[in-house]
């Protein structure tokens, strides 16, 4: 059997002054998840089942808690974000910037030598799709020609495919005639 948590008085005191004064339903849930086990002898499953969460989740509940009480004026990290940046966004804009004012004036972005730039600012190699995923990040776009020409007319293509000869041969050779026509 798992050690039970410990549940000292003064996490239990704090998890019911948070769950009196509870602004929203994350931080009554957190309240109640330090106040079943400790006041009920609720198991990590069955708190968990109380509300309606996984067992992981009650565990991080209760250590967010912990964390409000130990360190009252630290804010709640985020899940979110970019945990393994290479750069900052202000230092990602500031590298793409060369390259933006020579897309601007009419180059071809060219994904190889962003690449190799890349990489010797990074001192290590990257791949293609961190490059692409940079690129995407500040709202740049493949640019791809046409399937068609602009000026193609298919009514045009559609004639000549209909009259075209069906065999070409170069004009420098001699016809040859086929068995059984006359010249």
């Amino acid at each position: 059997m798992a050690r039970p948590r410990s549940l000292d008085a003064r996490l239990v005191e704090h998890a019911r002054r948070l769950a009196a004064q509870a602004q929203s339903v994350e931080d009554l849930r957190c309240a109640q998840a330090v106040l079943l086990p400790a006041l009920l002898g609720a198991t990590l499953e069955q708190t968990a089942t109380a509300l309606g969460v996984g067992r992981a989740t009650v565990g991080r509940y209760q250590s967010k808690v912990r964390r409000r009480l130990t360190h009252p004026a630290q804010l709640d990290p985020s899940w979110g974000g970019r945990r393994r940046a290479a750069m900052s966004a202000q230092e990602e804009r500031d590298f793409l910037e060369p390259w933006a004012q020579s897309a601007v004036d009419g180059g071809m972005l060219i994904v190889g030598p962003l690449r190799a730039a890349l990489a010797q600012r990074l001192g290590h190699p990257v791949a293609h799709s961190v490059v692409y995923r940079l690129l995407a990040r500040h709202g740049w776009r493949k640019v791809a020609p046409d399937t068609r020409h602009p000026k193609s007319d298919p009514l045009t293509q559609e004639q000549w495919k209909k009259n075209s000869p069906l065999c070409w041969m170069p004009s420098s050779l001699p016809q040859r005639s086929v068995a059984g026509e006359s010249a």
